[in-house]
């Protein structure tokens, strides 16, 4: 009798360590997909690194692919949360729109849709926000910005207002596209992420 409690407590723990354990889905493009490097060395893996220096046992799925655009996460998104049911989405999209010079307000729409699907599922969501090249023009460039602060306020959800922030606009940073961080740059995209993601979990 003595051992079968033993067992079932033991199974019982492992239950409770298995439901602390959540799932982060990070729904995003190239940046990332890890687009140019060896995976291994993107900021994902690093995240999935940190989190078990950490003591934290959430699994990350990466559902980022490199060219997707907002209206392309949204549509992806659905099947995700039913397959994954995260805890936390984090959306890392919305570069492509403004490479393609799409409408701010269409991308704005599309943000939005993707939070009220993931918060819908019962997930937090983390919004990491973009800015464009000064060649797009100051009022696009405005425009295309503010959509971020925007929808998080809206929403009330929090923002990491430039994902790229100490990356972007820096050569020894970026690959030679001059578009990708290069894999030096991937443990600042993390560090940028880290203090806002870090209390959702």
């Amino acid at each position: 009798m003595r051992v079968w409690f033993l067992s079932a407590g033991l199974a019982l723990m492992c239950m409770a360590q298995n439901a602390a354990a959540g799932t982060v889905l990070i729904v995003g493009d190239s940046i990332s997909a890890g687009f140019g490097l060896d995976t291994r060395l993107g900021w994902v893996s690093l995240l999935e690194q940190r989190l078990k220096r950490e003591g934290f046992d959430d699994k990350v799925v990466n559902a980022s692919i490199s060219g997707d655009t907002s209206a392309g996460g949204q549509a992806r998104l659905p099947a995700l949360l039913a397959e994954h049911k995260p805890e936390l989405v984090i959306l890392e999209l919305g570069g492509n729109d403004g490479l393609r010079g799409m409408l701010p307000t269409q991308l704005q729409q599309n943000l939005a849709s993707m939070i009220d699907s993931s918060r819908a599922s019962g997930a937090k969501v983390l919004l990491l926000g973009m800015q464009l090249p000064p060649n797009y023009g100051v009022r696009y460039t405005k425009a295309f910005a503010e959509v971020y602060t925007s929808v998080a306020d809206e929403k009330k959800i929090p923002l990491v207002p430039f994902f790229l922030e100490g990356v972007g606009g820096h050569p020894d940073m970026m690959q030679s596209d001059g578009l990708h961080p290069a894999a030096g740059a991937q443990g600042k995209l993390l560090e940028n992420v880290w203090p806002t993601l870090k209390p959702l979990l």
